[in-house]
């Protein structure tokens, strides 16, 4: 009984081996119907694909699109800034990236700042000179606008036809640095944050910024306590008689100046009407703070530090604090 079970099943297998061997029977005719068809099969994914993203009223050109020449702004750098001393960490100019406001937004701006986190030693100063974060020498000569800066009004229905600027981050001090309290040891280090401001809004007064009917400044991280520094001068445009200083006088008559560099403090005397939003992961907090590179001596953080997206759930509770 067992050899004629076996027998059975070997036989069934064999007869399920062939039928799935079938297409070794065909001859050159059904062979040639099989490649016509799925020519034909690939081409028309190929097409609805292209139509998805191409078609400006479809349901998915709202979040995808093709990069075009009108995405990528060209470099701007302030080449009268050194007279006036605004210049980078390493001594070259500052830069920005502007697109033209036309229609109903020709007379609107929105000026977004880069961010970057700061440097707070000269060790970390001197590294920033070999990047963007401290160099013009090596920003990016043409960049992609998104979000706020986007020119696709599915994208960005309330500022897409606005005067756009990105404004590129190289002092490493949040626009705030003076020359005044620079190192005077020979280091070569320029912290010239609100020389750079101060250079940039004249140049964007000069292109119309007098004469904005409204106006939005913004930023990301050290980007966004820079906005925050700078707001109240910059609803004033710029003042004859604005602040000396870029921190407030009563902040630092009752704290420690440091202290006056941080958004409790500068939103206390802030009189320009403020949105404030936080995003839930903040990459460079996970890369700097919450889990420093020197923390994680057995890599477990590695590929979850470098991009949110690869934390498992366990990380990513861990990062919620919801870990005991």
């Amino acid at each position: 009984m067992a050899v004629e079970n076996l027998a059975s099943n070997s036989m069934a297998n064999i007869s399920w081996l062939h039928g799935l061997l079938w297409w070794r029977n065909w001859g050159k005719r059904e062979w040639a119907i099989s490649a016509i068809g799925f020519a034909v099969f690939v081409f028309a994914l190929a097409f609805v694909s292209y139509s998805w993203i191409s078609d400006p009223d479809s349901n998915l050109s709202s979040s995808f699109h093709r990069i075009t020449a009108t995405d990528l702004v060209d470099l701007t750098l302030l080449h009268n800034a050194t007279r006036r001393g605004a210049v980078c960490l390493d001594g070259s100019l500052p830069g920005y990236h502007y697109q033209k406001g036309f229609g109903s937004g020709a007379n609107s701006w929105v000026l977004y700042i880069e961010g970057g986190g700061w440097c707070n030693t000269i060790e970390s100063c001197f590294w920033r000179r070999e990047i963007h974060l401290g160099s013009s020498k090596h920003m990016g000569h043409r960049v992609h606008f998104t979000g706020i800066l986007s020119p696709h009004q599915a994208q960005n229905p309330e500022f897409f036809n606005w005067n756009r600027v990105k404004v590129q981050y190289c002092d490493g001090a949040s626009l705030a640095g003076h020359p005044d309290k620079e190192l005077r040891n020979g280091t070569r280090l320029f912290f010239r944050g609100q020389l750079i401001w101060e250079a940039l809004m004249d140049k964007f007064f000069s292109l119309g910024l007098s004469k904005a009917k409204q106006a939005l400044l913004a930023g990301c991280s050290a980007g966004g306590l820079a906005a925050l520094i700078h707001c109240d001068e910059f609803r004033g445009l710029l003042p004859k008689n604005g602040l000396r200083k870029s921190l407030h006088k009563d902040c630092i008559a009752r704290k420690e100046p440091a202290e006056c560099l941080f958004p409790k403090e500068i939103i206390k005397n802030i009189a320009t009407p403020v949105f404030l939003l936080h995003s839930a992961y903040d990459f460079w907090q996970i890369q700097n703070i919450l889990i420093p590179e020197g923390s994680d001596l057995y890599h477990y953080w590695q590929k979850c530090r470098l991009d949110i997206h690869n934390c498992n759930a366990t990380q990513v509770e861990i990062l919620k604090g919801n870990w005991v």
